[in-house]
């Protein structure tokens, strides 16, 4: 590839960010909510034999996933909100040869950046975009929309698969 597979320009939207770390997040840590469950079903065995009949324990386990739950939100949100995070969700032109990947701002003006494919963990293929995972919370959102053909598509693909990297 001699110049590489060039992109449309597009920004990862804070709302898509959100998302993508909460299924994340429930994919990673969904045993957590087991803690609430086995409360629940202790005080279910509690009030059936008669040893300590409550109904407060109910809303406690609920009430406290739900809380743990939205406060996750909450800091994902606010990931988006922090200052040193805007460059995440700005709109860039991506070009990815064998060597890495560019992220062009401002081709023209020669302002962007060089993202090595030595950073990127692993890459899902989902329906409609290539998700580059770089950490934990951390990605780069490649939607096929931005591509400029299919051939380009097949050639990315391609690359992942030398790369080593799709899923």
């Amino acid at each position: 590839m001699p110049q590489g597979i060039r992109t449309k320009k597009y920004g990862l939207e804070p709302k898509m960010y959100i998302n993508l770390a909460l299924r994340e997040w429930i994919q990673k840590e969904w045993f957590w909510f087991l803690i609430p469950v086995g409360v629940i079903v202790v005080n279910v065995i509690l009030n059936v034999t008669n040893v300590y009949p409550n109904w407060w324990i109910y809303l406690v386990g609920v009430l406290g996933a739900a809380a743990f739950g939205l406060f996750r939100a909450m800091q994902f949100t606010a990931t988006t909100q922090v200052e040193q995070n805007k460059p995440m969700f700005e709109k860039f032109v991506y070009e990815f040869d064998n060597r890495q990947i560019f992220v062009w701002k401002n081709r023209e003006k020669k302002e962007g950046g060089q993202l090595p494919w030595n950073m990127i963990q692993s890459v899902k293929k989902e329906k409609d975009a290539y998700l580059f995972i770089l950490g934990k919370y951390q990605y780069v959102h490649i939607p096929f929309a931005i591509f400029n053909s299919e051939h380009d598509i097949k050639m990315f693909e391609t690359l992942l698969s030398r790369k080593e990297l799709l899923k």
